[in-house]
């Protein structure tokens, strides 16, 4: 990365990623967990809210875009949090660094409960006795993934991780494919009917979409990686569509498969029996192990940096044991893996992906205030967009201290 102070040469080429390896990138970013539940979230709002995904992904599309023309006033903009303190001082960047810190804690906790689903599923009747008492079933398996992804937090360079984690895209088409074998071919059908819409649960549904695109976070960073900025629109473009293929195609193979009994990961309802079933199941255990200490990897650091001790190794390791710790805590607390989605989907990604891109772009750019239709445009989105956060985060609350009190 070339030094702020110094001016680029104008006849030296741009260093960075090329469009093929951004719109990877890109893809890896929006093709992750979400792809679980985008079932379930289509059967509690029905089959006319396969319109809604599609209307989500144009309107992050567009947020996106709203991203880049903000980068576009200072070149020095390079990150999410940056495009806040360029629109609204040190007090924006806070704020949008605080979501973002939010939402990679609760993801990291989502990939614990995450393993905990699908590994009781495979091993139902697997316990261990400690210290006299009997400890079985999701919190085992909780407790066991945490340790087996402790030892990746210590480590400092992630580029092995990184590496090994670009393997989400390939993993979203493999549990594609075996979710539709095992329709196909498994004696699952696609004979569900489903409903043709519900409106109470469409707060849920318009949630659990808006988490399968919250990927604004790292847009800035791949946008200002790019040889060519300008081409980022493109880039967007390719990855939204392609990710919405996938969603979509997930949604339908899911819905017509299992209907109003699907639960809020697919994979819980396939049958052990089969072997695309189990594949579908090893390929979701994998991409958490590889990317939980990436997500948790930020959090660290920006601790470091606040108490100083970056470059103190034992308080560093402390730190980070700390972190691992304090998710396990809260997956065990709150082990429902659609109420938790669903709650950053309302709370963190309609903000972080919606509705902070419209404010730091009326903020950024003057012209964007005069009354016209893009204006009016971006009104209708703040407001619709903060109903819907208001209405998702009251609703997958509430479904969060039902299911600890039913618990």
């Amino acid at each position: 990365m070339e030094s702020k102070s110094q001016p680029q040469e104008p006849l030296q080429p741009r260093k960075g990623t090329t469009v093929i390896r951004t719109c990877f990138n890109g893809l890896n970013a929006l093709s992750g967990i979400g792809i679980l539940s985008i079932p379930y979230a289509l059967s509690k709002g029905g089959w006319i809210c396969l319109i809604i995904l599609f209307l989500i992904a144009i309107l992050c599309f567009y947020t996106g875009l709203l991203l880049k023309r903000c980068m576009d006033v200072d070149p020095l903009v390079k990150t999410y949090p940056d495009i806040g303190h360029l629109a609204f001082g040190s007090k924006g960047r806070a704020i949008i660094s605080t979501f973002m810190y939010l939402e990679l804690f609760l993801l990291a906790v989502e990939f614990l409960i995450l393993e905990g689903d699908n590994l009781h599923k495979l091993f139902p009747n697997a316990y261990l006795h400690i210290f006299g008492k009997n400890i079985g079933g999701k919190h085992l398996f909780v407790l066991l993934t945490a340790l087996v992804m402790l030892p990746t937090t210590w480590l400092r360079s992630l580029s092995l991780l990184a590496y090994v984690s670009a393997g989400g895209v390939l993993a979203s088409i493999v549990l594609i494919g075996s979710v539709f074998w095992v329709g196909a071919f498994e004696g699952v059908g696609f004979n569900e009917k489903g409903v043709l819409w519900r409106w109470n649960g469409l707060p849920t549904t318009i949630s659990l979409y808006t988490f399968c695109y919250c990927g604004h976070a790292v847009f800035p960073t791949l946008c200002s990686s790019m040889k060519d900025r300008s081409q980022f629109p493109k880039v967007l473009l390719v990855c939204f569509i392609l990710s919405t293929i996938s969603y979509g195609t997930m949604a339908v193979l899911g819905y017509s498969m299992y209907g109003e009994t699907l639960l809020s990961q697919v994979t819980l309802n396939l049958p052990m029996r089969s072997i695309s079933s189990k594949i579908a199941v090893y390929t979701t255990l994998i991409n958490p192990v590889t990317k939980y200490a990436i997500i948790v990897s930020p959090i660290a650091t920006a601790l470091e940096d606040a108490l100083s001790s970056r470059s103190n190794i034992p308080i560093s390791l402390i730190i980070r044991t700390v972190l691992v710790i304090s998710t396990v805590i809260v997956a065990l607390v709150i082990p429902f893996f659609g109420s938790v989605m669903a709650f950053i989907g309302a709370f963190l990604s309609i903000s972080a992906s919606i509705l902070f891109p419209c404010l730091c772009y009326l903020k950024i750019n003057k012209a964007s205030r005069k009354f016209g239709i893009e204006l009016m445009l971006i009104v209708v989105i703040l407001v619709l967009g903060f109903f819907v956060a208001v209405a998702g985060t009251y609703m997958s609350v509430r479904d969060i201290l039902n299911n600890v009190h039913a618990n």
